[in-house]
């Protein structure tokens, strides 16, 4: 037996103006809203309440440095010491249609436009409300563990990457995927269910960078059903059951299982580079098993919520034992690894190679880089000398093959780009360990690092049956490929920004906490160096916040595009109001619904909510005018099985009105469509 506890708290933030992040395209700016955010906070207690250990997983692209060290900050000025480094594991979903700008280091901070502090609080204040919830619930239970196959869920979008490792090692695997998904459940004394963990590996990139609709994508859209499930009658983001599908070793694994074509003309660009005869890199892009991006993240997620759900209704495997957990700061562009008895070798500082610049499959970058380029470009390379500085020799030898694109290692203004210090973490419930990750790693990566830690449990008499990756934990620092991916030099790769023994470093220093762990020795492990907080400006490019203006003779909320009188099933209803700029509500309201749909019943004389805005068939776009106008538009694709009856589609907002030069103020307002018949 445990104390356990589970809580979920919106974290959605701003959904218009804001840059997504995920796929690094300046483009992809947020303009409404398809499924909120969550994040979904579990913790663990040892009867005597000496142990304790958090797992957090949140619907965002990934945890940054600036994000964790906020919530920790925010956790001791609560909790004191109960909640710190070494026991909190915050992991992010990985998808890429979630608000940027949380970031602190100046290669993220420029791709999200700055630092949005309206974005960072949604985030940190979701966090700690979530581990609240979860803090406040805590009673006696137990937890559960199963592990079971997931098909047509995932191809390996680096596959010539992947056969770069010795055959030897690729004979002991029947996939260049993890096929498997681990799950923990965790019930009461009575056996009701409380909420769930899985842990797989996939990218949430059904959704692909065309869209601009904020959403948790396929592992947020598992969750939902899940949660819809087990939380009878209630909206969604309503109700205590909390089921969090998180992240793992999803470096090169994609969920857009038809695979690479050429948008042009539809051939497969399934080659080393990635390219299409005609129009090159930027045409070849991944397909998913749907009919659009929308179908496809409900297929795959649909996939991993049914085999959660099967795992979760089957689990018999108990997990017993002490609660433990480990927790360094290491400088990663300065770590020695003995390779063996005469050789060691270095990491790096960090840098970025040319075929970064291409993107992967799942979202193809700009201009002509390919994939799998082990030589430079002159033409970038100059542009680069003269913008940002030549890599030093010392820089380009270490991280040979990769010809180095950005040395970010080496570039410090405003701000450095990339982090020196990382986070290193591990946590284990009994047989249980979590290995928490501050990046992506690939396949391969993840299999020799499991197998590393296991190796090293055992090799102390404290073997631990099974070991799981959480991925894109408490700092970002892109892909960690294999040595030999490395070689390849593909996007995973030339992401691998400490160098070819990035992996190795990582795998010497898990072995270390898995060491501490078993010998019950973490109390003696070095803290290593803190990480610095930079006073980041608060300038953002952003557009300003301006007074928003209705049309002539029409307020905020009224209807310029009626719904239609009678729909059917499987039908979309559409309404458009006069609208006003999203982000007043985010900076206003934490919990804000900007829509519901509502079905009459006769017998009260009443209007009953039955979707919200984080609703799966329900979608809010807002559509920016000129001079302060803008509309907002609200779709509800109307499920198979909707109860026939009278509906009707509400908005909710607010607008910004001037009161002085200086000060404004912002006003809430709502429009309500027509009524419409179902039939």
């Amino acid at each position: 037996h445990y104390l356990v506890g589970a809580g979920r708290a919106d974290c959605t933030g701003p959904v218009a103006e804001v840059p997504l992040m995920g796929y690094a395209n300046m483009d992809q700016v947020a303009g409404g809203l398809h499924t909120r955010l969550y994040s979904r906070a579990f913790i663990v207690a040892e009867l005597d309440d000496s142990k304790r250990i958090v797992f957090v997983s949140a619907d965002i692209g990934m945890v940054s440095q600036r994000l964790r060290l906020e919530v920790l900050k925010k956790l001791k000025s609560k909790y004191g010491d109960l909640y710190k480094q070494d026991n909190v594991i915050l992991s992010g979903t990985h998808t890429h249609s979630g608000p940027g700008g949380y970031f602190q280091y100046t290669l993220f901070w420029i791709t999200s436009k700055g630092l949005i502090r309206p974005s960072l609080d949604a985030i940190v204040n979701g966090i700690i409300k979530s581990i609240d919830i979860a803090h406040n619930n805590m009673k006696r239970g137990r937890l559960f563990i199963n592990r079971g196959t997931v098909e047509h869920s995932q191809i390996n979008r680096s596959p010539f990457s992947y056969l770069e490792n010795p055959a030897s090692e690729r004979s002991r695997y029947s996939s260049n995927t993890d096929k498997e998904m681990v799950m923990l459940k965790m019930v009461d004394e009575n056996g009701q269910g409380l909420g769930l963990i899985s842990w797989f590996a996939v990218h949430p990139v059904s959704m692909n960078n065309t869209n601009h609709l904020v959403n948790s994508d396929n592992v947020g859209y598992a969750s939902y059903l899940f949660e819809q499930d087990k939380n009878e009658r209630m909206l969604p983001g309503e109700g205590s059951f909390v089921a969090a599908f998180a992240s793992s070793n999803l470096g090169d694994v994609s969920p857009n299982i038809k695979g690479p074509f050429c948008a042009n003309t539809g051939e497969s660009c399934d080659n080393p580079q990635s390219t299409c005869p005609v129009g090159g890199a930027t045409m070849c892009m991944s397909v998913g098993p749907g009919k659009d991006m929308f179908d496809s993240t409900r297929i795959i997620g649909q996939n991993l919520y049914l085999k959660a759900k099967e795992l979760y209704d089957k689990a018999s495997q108990e997990v017993t034992g002490l609660l433990s957990s480990a927790h360094q700061w290491v400088n990663m562009s300065d770590v020695s690894v003995k390779l063996n008895a005469t050789h060691t070798v270095k990491t790096c500082k960090p840098a970025l190679g040319h075929s970064f610049a291409a993107g992967t499959i799942d979202g193809v970058g700009a201009f002509n880089f390919t994939q799998g380029s082990v030589e430079g470009d002159p033409f970038w390379d100059e542009i680069r000398d003269q913008l940002l500085g030549e890599p030093s020799n010392e820089t380009k030898a270490c991280h040979k093959p990769k010809p180095i694109l950005f040395s970010t290692g080496e570039m410090s203004w405003p701000h450095p780009w990339h982090p020196d210090i990382v986070d290193v973490q591990m946590a284990a419930i009994g047989s249980l360990v979590i290995i928490a990750v501050p990046g992506e790693f690939t396949t391969m990566s993840g299999r020799r690092l499991r197998e590393a830690v296991e190796r090293e449990f055992s090799a102390q008499g404290s073997p631990r049956t099974d070991v799981v990756i959480a991925g894109l934990c408490n700092v970002y620092t892109h892909y960690i490929a294999t040595y030999e991916e490395y070689q390849a030099q593909r996007y995973e790769a030339a992401s691998t920004i400490y160098g070819p023994h990035t992996l190795s470093a990582y795998i010497q220093l898990y072995r270390g906490l898995a060491r501490a762990i078993a010998t019950n020795t973490v109390r003696d492990l070095p803290h290593g160096p803190e990480p610095p907080v930079f006073n980041v400006t608060s300038m953002t490019l952003l557009p300003l916040l301006t007074a928003d203006r209705a049309p002539v003779n029409k307020t905020f909320g009224d209807v310029l595009q009626e719904v239609r009188q009678h729909y059917r099933e499987s039908e979309v209803a559409e309404v458009t109001f006069v609208g006003a700029n999203p982000r007043n509500s985010a900076e206003n309201a934490t919990e804000h619904n900007f829509l519901t749909v509502e079905r009459y019943t006769n017998t009260s004389d009443s209007w009953r909510r039955v979707q919200n805005d984080a609703s799966w068939d329900t979608r809010f776009y807002w559509t920016k005018g000129s001079s302060g106008r803008s509309n907002v538009t609200i779709e509800w694709h109307i499920p198979r099985g909707t109860e026939p009856g009278t509906y009707r589609i509400r908005y909710f907002g607010h607008y910004r009105k001037k009161v002085s030069l200086i000060q404004a103020v912002t006003i809430p307002f709502e429009g309500t469509s027509s009524a419409f018949e179902i039939t």
